[in-house]
């Protein structure tokens, strides 16, 4: 069982264009789809549709649009009432995968609110392989509120691995502090920023760099970090070697979700004993098979052929162990 919370999850809107945006005019839409959303909810969505049990812990009203759509949906999902409306995002897609996203910053929670998020999270993974702490955090909650989190769950016994997926202040405070992560799973912007890299344009076509500034979070207590690099394919640094897969190529309808998918084709191949660089390759063909679909959608394990995905070790770039 892999366990993903989503603290901040939101109702996606994909509105697809068949030309280019133009600002200030008026245009056609071609498609548009409303589907729950939210990083943990994504995973778990991606996992569930490869057929793999996961459940999704996230706050909000039972009677709340977004919870609404996940009964309907069928997902597996646990949520734990608050008194503020979750929030809804508009993703606008052009030609060729071109994404343009409008998020909103998401309900307040209260102390009594995040406690009881906490506890609905340990309770759950009680037996997870995995537990998966995605996505931002709303603005009433502190930078360090995964911090907290993986303490308690430490401290209740809770011995799944943990994954990160989130970014800016919440990223750097579980980097800073002392707790150990099984794996983070950053952008190439998103390490440049952690890491005060300063040219991060330049991370997408340098994968040895990328593992190279992965390989820096090792002794801050990250055990190993995924990177994706978008059209470029992704990177994975561990204690035991780095590997870099580039993408194959695919016509890209959207990259909603994307990463989404490569953390969860990521996931899936580790808990079926799969070796680190086969890892790497199912996590590169679920983030190219989501891009080929439309709006927010996750691909099948049919779809994420990792065969095709050509993985190579990148020498020299072993991040030192910890302990």
């Amino acid at each position: 069982m892999i366990v993903t919370l989503t603290v901040n999850p939101s109702l996606d809107r994909t509105v697809e264009l068949d030309a280019e945006l133009e600002r200030g005019e008026v245009q056609r839409v071609d498609r548009s789809v409303e589907e729950p959303g939210g990083k943990g909810v994504n995973v778990t969505r991606a996992l569930v549709a490869a057929g793999s049990d996961s459940v999704a812990v996230l706050p909000g009203r039972a009677d709340d649009p977004l919870v609404l759509a996940l009964a309907t949906a069928g997902l597996p999902v646990v949520t734990v009432p608050i008194a503020g409306r979750l929030r809804s995002n508009i993703a606008i897609t052009e030609p060729g995968g071109v994404t343009t996203k409008l998020n909103e910053p998401g309900p307040s929670l209260d102390d009594d609110e995040q406690a009881a998020l906490i506890r609905a999270v340990v309770a759950q993974s009680a037996h997870a392989t995995w537990l998966v702490l995605a996505g931002s955090l709303p603005p009433s909650l502190p930078a360090d509120f995964y911090v907290r989190l993986v303490r308690e769950a430490r401290s209740a016994g809770v011995t799944a691995r943990v994954a990160v997926d989130t970014s800016g202040a919440p990223l750097a405070a579980l980097v800073d502090a002392d707790v150990e992560i099984d794996l983070v799973k950053p952008n190439g912007e998103e390490l440049a920023e952690l890491t005060g890299e300063a040219d991060p344009d330049a991370l997408e076509a340098d994968p040895a760099r990328v593992a190279e500034l992965a390989a820096r979070l090792a002794p801050r207590g990250i055990r190993s970090a995924l990177v994706t690099l978008g059209a470029h394919g992704a990177v994975l640094a561990t204690d035991g070697g780095a590997w870099f897969a580039p993408a194959p190529r695919i016509e890209a309808r959207s990259t909603v979700g994307a990463g989404d998918s490569s953390l969860a084709g990521y996931l899936l191949a580790t808990t079926e004993g799969a070796a680190p660089e086969r890892a790497l390759a199912q996590a590169v063909a679920h983030g190219a098979a989501a891009a080929s679909l439309p709006g927010s959608a996750v691909p099948t394990r049919e779809q994420a052929d990792a065969s095709a995905v050509t993985v190579t070790r990148i020498r020299g770039a072993v991040a030192p162990a910890v302990h």
